[in-house]
């Protein structure tokens, strides 16, 4: 009996040992996202931009990255990203550049090396980003036709500074 008894003291720090394991799975389904440092105007407008926009995308429900922040959202998984307040992207600068409008926003288009896209507003005071994984491209713009009445509602046109 005294071996029985070992034994179970043997197996019950491996069993921890498993839960713990377990409960530090990488399996989280929650995107992760960096979080922008615009001036306090910016900020003001990224914060009002965040409260106004839908619950769905594309037809994908909320799931905001980490770290939780008001200056970033997310729907789907793999997530489809918005982050406001980012610097202005270098290829504004070229002429050759992609741009699409969808819903009285215009964004400026790159497609990445992964297949995925990101688009920034153009002419806003505030430069909003929206990452599109590969996963979510097939539908085209249809996540930023969703995200465009919060976009104009919150951010006015104009030239981000």
């Amino acid at each position: 009996m005294r071996f029985f008894f070992r034994h179970r003291l043997l197996g019950l720090p491996a069993l921890a040992l498993l839960i713990a394991t377990a409960g530090c799975s990488s399996s989280d389904d929650t995107p992760s996202a960096a979080v922008p440092s615009p001036d306090t105007k910016v900020t003001k407008l990224c914060r009002n931009l965040v409260k106004m926009l839908p619950r769905e995308v594309d037809g994908l429900d909320r799931n905001d990255p980490e770290p939780r922040s008001a200056l970033t959202a997310g729907w789907g998984s793999p997530a489809i990203i918005l982050r406001c307040g980012v610097a202005r992207p270098a290829e504004m600068d070229d002429p050759e550049a992609d741009g699409v409008e969808a819903n009285g926003v215009g964004w400026l288009l790159e497609q990445r090396d992964d297949g995925s896209f990101r688009f920034t507003t153009t002419l806003r005071t505030a430069y909003v980003e929206v990452s599109l994984p590969k996963a979510h491209t097939g539908d085209g713009v249809a996540p930023l036709v969703d995200l465009a009445p919060a976009v104009k509602e919150a951010i006015p046109q104009g030239i981000a500074s």
